[in-house]
């Protein structure tokens, strides 16, 4: 084997890595997401769980993050809880940040 055929296998297994802690990660801040989009529902417990996971499910509609924002939104208009898409974003960008901290430190 090369050099270059080394640093290129490295190179793929850095990629791999990555995107299985960047798969980790957003799947993790979705969960966080959906219990705290739950709360905003009145929903705890075994709902709150449901709901949580629902959200996950919902990311593997479209690449992208759109299609959680799109599911978290509309539930909230659907039941005419007032929260800005700001807020959410806002949410999902520090919950983000949360869940990649979290999965680098569980190894």
């Amino acid at each position: 084997m090369t050099t270059f055929d080394k640093r290129e296998e490295g190179f793929e297994k850095q990629f791999a890595h990555d995107e299985d802690l960047r798969f980790k990660a957003t799947a993790r801040r979705n969960k966080m997401l959906g219990k705290w989009a739950a709360e905003r529902q009145g929903l705890s417990g075994a709902e709150a769980e449901a709901y949580a996971k629902e959200v996950v499910l919902a990311d593997f509609e479209e690449s992208g993050e759109e299609d959680v924002f799109r599911k978290v939104r509309g539930d909230f208009d659907s039941k005419g809880i007032n929260v800005s898409d700001e807020d959410i974003r806002r949410q999902m960008h520090e919950l983000l940040a949360k869940a990649v901290a979290e999965v680098k430190a569980s190894g």
